[in-house]
């Protein structure tokens, strides 16, 4: 449990009873209040502004409520001081017995601790990869693909409901092109003369021998009307299988895979947007050319447009082309209209940064066709560049050279690769040094949070060595008697372990996992360091060979510690190894 909310409610009771006792008018709005950690930590374990947010409503003085709101937490029993500090916040100490409560919450909890109720079973939809099928995945899409995944996961421990969706864009000239670069490997598998496509990797190699096996000599000659439907369908469903096996080669899987083509054919352009016409928000016009820019093939036509200034786009939208094709966006509105259909009222999208001068007119569409009904967030992931042997490396699955997320995952690990694309922020650019994300060291953060892991469960091998009797997992120590952790290096870590409810939810609400490996991070240097500390002070090792309930404590410490690194990585979809690979 998020612990703070607890103390906010303690905070809102006093100051129910101060309204009950006249010292505060009645119709003051509490919502505003927060209890959260000071931004100095040297000046308590939390802070409260409801001072501060409830003086003018209230005609006092900020410091003048605080006092008044102070005199009742202090009768608190796991409050050990109060404190009024600058303008009116109120910093609370918390006694180390309410510490120990937490650590045996987390010893209790198991790898479920952390989970929390705030997304209240809602459904969100988080859409990512959603790459063009067009040849297996290149370790340029990993970011997006481990973002995507592990928000997805942040999501579920939040307590939401979450699909995960890959949206195939099978419709279009690239998908043409595809099949035609397959055919012309069709053709080489029956020993004609052929000529590359646009997409010359060798992956199309089995899908042109396939076609000859099972086709013969059909297509061969034939003009391409004949043959280009057969041939798209075939390579699009052989990419996507190996995108599918080099996704769970990366621990990610989706539940639902919408096709583009099966939803145009379907009709559902035609009906999201008969449903925006019905709104009155698609018009006939002529849109002015560009501003800034000299567009060479600009011709002021009449189009059909959608209203997307009225939602906050720069500009309205065309919703088809000059040759009466549907444009991108158009499908893109039946797409998002069917995920709302199907129940997502709350939409997460995972994009390249190339994308972003597209999201403001899909979030004009969406509250559009939604009518206001769902909630759209765009997460755009800048691009990362790979760096092997201090050589940038290619990505381009047309001319078939370059570097597939499958060899990039055998170089150095599914783990490996989660982890480090995590520990910065998704719109933040990246280097990927493949000699550098293996090292063993500090300045490695995946190394660093997976020794902490296999340190603990080292540790927890030896005490069971040392007592047979001392079981290793939280559950069997939690009835031991922790309140024997007394030294503030020990207490530092178990108010770091009791803030994981508290860092989910923020990570959540702002649909940030890359907090959570900072997080594990400093939960690993501090662990870390109090190891370290015991070398010097013997009764912070962690085993003591002359007293089994001394080390059964010192390992509740340790279980604890393991406990909430196992649920941090399982969010982030990275393993909590028991020893470390070489």
């Amino acid at each position: 449990m998020n612990f703070f909310h607890a103390l906010r409610t303690q905070v809102i009771q006093a100051i129910t009873t101060l309204q009950e006792e006249g010292l505060l008018p009645q119709d003051l709005d509490t919502s505003p209040v927060t209890v959260e950690p000071p931004r100095d930590a040297s000046h308590g374990d939390v802070a409260t502004n409801a001072a501060l947010v409830l003086s003018k409503a209230a005609g006092k003085n900020p410091r003048e409520i605080a006092q008044l709101i102070m005199d009742k937490l202090r009768s608190l029993p796991d409050v050990t001081a109060c404190e009024i500090a600058g303008p009116g916040f109120l910093n609370l100490r918390l006694g180390s017995g309410f510490w120990h409560t937490r650590l045996k919450e987390v010893l209790a909890s198991g790898i479920n601790y952390g989970a929390s109720p705030m997304g209240q079973g809602r459904l969100v939809n988080v859409e990512y990869v959603s790459t063009n099928p067009t040849g297996p995945m290149h370790i340029g899409h990993a970011r997006g693909a481990i973002f995507g995944d592990a928000l997805a996961r942040l999501m579920a421990k939040a307590g939401y409901q979450v699909l995960k969706e890959f949206y195939v864009n099978d419709a279009g000239g690239q998908v043409q092109e595809l099949a035609r670069s397959a055919y012309a490997r069709y053709l080489e598998a029956l020993g004609e003369p052929f000529t590359l496509g646009q997409y010359g990797g060798d992956y199309l190699v089995p899908v042109g021998q396939a076609l000859a096996k099972e086709r013969g000599r059909a297509f061969v000659g034939q003009d391409e009307s004949a043959w280009l439907a057969t041939f798209q369908a075939s390579a699009v469903a052989a990419m996507l299988d190996l995108i599918k096996q080099d996704l769970a080669l990366l621990g990610v899987h989706h539940e639902v895979f919408t096709s583009e083509k099966a939803l145009t054919d379907a009709g559902r352009v035609e009906e999201a947007l008969e449903a925006l016409r019905s709104m009155g928000l698609i018009y006939e016009g002529v849109l002015e050319p560009p501003k800034g820019k000299v567009v060479e093939d600009y011709e002021p036509r009449p189009q059909t447009l959608f209203k997307a200034t009225d939602f906050g786009d720069d500009v309205d939208r065309p919703l088809k082309k000059s040759d009466g094709a549907w444009t991108y966006l158009a499908g893109d509105i039946a797409y998002h209209y069917d995920k709302y259909k199907r129940g997502a009222h709350e939409m997460i999208n995972v994009w390249g940064a190339d994308h972003g001068g597209y999201v403001k007119r899909i979030a004009a569409a969406v509250t559009a066709i939604t009518k206001g009904q769902a909630q759209l967030d765009v997460k755009l992931c800048q691009m990362v560049k790979f760096i092997d042997g201090g050589e940038a490396m290619k990505m381009s699955k047309r001319s078939g050279n370059f570097v597939t997320l499958h060899e990039a995952i055998e170089l150095v690990g599914k783990d490996v690769l989660r982890f480090i694309m995590l520990t910065r922020k998704n719109d933040a650019p990246m280097d990927f040094d493949f000699a550098k994300v293996t090292e063993h060291s500090k300045d490695n953060p995946v190394f660093y949070v997976q020794y902490a892991c296999a340190r603990a469960h080292s540790i927890l091998r030896h005490g069971a060595d040392a007592f047979p009797g001392i079981g290793t997992k939280g559950t069997d120590l939690v009835a031991c008697d922790v309140s024997k952790l007394t030294d503030e290096a020990d207490l530092s870590l178990i108010k770091l372990l009791a803030s994981w409810p508290r860092q989910v939810e923020i990570a959540a609400a702002s649909h940030e996992p890359h907090r959570i490996a900072y997080y594990l991070y400093d939960v690993a240097a501090a662990f870390h360091g109090l190891w370290n500390k015991g070398k010097e002070e013997t009764e912070l090792r962690f085993i003591n060979a002359d007293s089994e309930e001394e080390t059964r404590v010192r390992l509740a410490l340790v279980a604890g510690t393991l406990t909430v690194l196992r649920s941090g990585l399982d969010v982030l979809g990275v393993e909590a190894v028991e020893e470390l690979r070489s």
